[in-house]
């Protein structure tokens, strides 16, 4: 078995999406509630499957600091050089393929987003 970590990110305009998604602060209470649902399920299944290692669901805020070889290290104002890559979560699954991971990922994107 091998393990994989599975990242859940927030892209506010993806192609899957023209004209973006809206963030997930404005979602109306039961779409947040149907997501969150959706990934509970899904951990779930890798759970009783022995797949399932740890997960996480991380805050939108953050600051990225990299060391610049003077100890000033520069900062930006997120996590992310651009909140298009916002990093919402990781899973982390052990798995007895990298086609399994594939499966999985796929299963864990499909969680449901604003309007189902």
């Amino acid at each position: 078995m091998a393990k994989y970590l599975l990242l859940k990110h927030y892209r506010g305009d993806h192609e899957i999406a023209p004209g973006g998604l809206v963030p997930m602060d404005q979602w109306t209470p039961d779409e947040v509630e149907a997501h969150i649902a959706f990934m509970r399920q899904v951990a779930d299944e890798l759970k009783a499957n022995g797949e399932f290692v740890d997960e996480q669901a991380l805050s939108p805020e953050g600051t990225f600091v990299r060391y610049d070889g003077e100890g000033r290290p520069p900062v930006t104002d997120g996590p992310f050089a651009e909140t298009k890559d916002l990093i919402a979560g990781w899973m982390v699954i052990d798995v007895d393929s990298q086609q399994r991971a594939y499966e999985a990922a796929a299963r864990l994107s499909a969680a449901p987003g604003p309007g189902g």
